[in-house]
């Protein structure tokens, strides 16, 4: 098996300090990570996606790195986390599948520490310049309403009708200004992955 053919990294943060006229101290920040990846399978269809599982596994470690890297905490403070991949016209559906679940939640996890809950996850099919939504969940304990949230990324110029946009995106915290209750971050137990 090879590894990713990677023809672009691209790393974004966001951090929001002022909502609804409230200030928000300390500010919400989320980051995202994106590689660019050529599709193997371009415009043909393959029975097994055996090399897609396994290039989930690469970029699972490589993007979670580089989102915790780029909002400059340690992996323990990582509070929610989510993934996302657009294919290019020329790939399906079962591609960004393929990617996505088997393989990247395992690094993505070691690369945040814990991760008990399931990787939130979506799928799109498009063209270049194309946003993705990539879903937001507590990383512990999925019921914790505060943290469901999302981060909208694209790339200009990704993907190619040949090409994937993988995308991994993590916060410290929740949404800015939460009021719709549920469980607080603060009393997760992160045991179940519920909880």
């Amino acid at each position: 098996m090879s590894r990713a053919v990677i023809r672009k990294l691209v790393t974004v943060t966001d951090e929001i300090h002022r909502e609804m006229g409230q200030d928000i101290d300390p500010p919400t920040r989320r980051a995202a990570a994106i590689a660019v990846i050529e599709n193997p399978f371009a415009g043909r269809f393959v029975a097994d996606l055996g090399d897609l599982m396994e290039l989930g596994a690469e970029l699972g470690g490589l993007l979670g790195d580089r989102a915790v890297a780029a909002l400059g905490i340690s992996p323990a403070a990582v509070e929610s986390y989510g993934k996302a991949a657009l294919v290019g016209t020329d790939g399906e559906l079962e591609h960004a599948a393929a990617i996505l679940h088997p393989k990247l939640g395992a690094p993505l996890r070691t690369a945040v520490e814990k991760g008990a809950a399931l990787v939130p996850s979506s799928k799109k099919r498009g063209g270049p310049g194309q946003t993705l939504d990539i879903p937001l969940g507590h990383k512990d304990a999925a019921y914790v309403r505060s943290h469901f949230d999302g981060m909208e990324v694209w790339v200009n110029d990704a993907p190619r009708p040949d090409e994937i946009l993988v995308a991994v995106a993590i916060t410290d915290s929740g949404r800015p200004l939460p009021r719709v209750g549920g469980l607080e971050a603060k009393d997760a137990e992160g045991k179940d992955g519920l909880r």
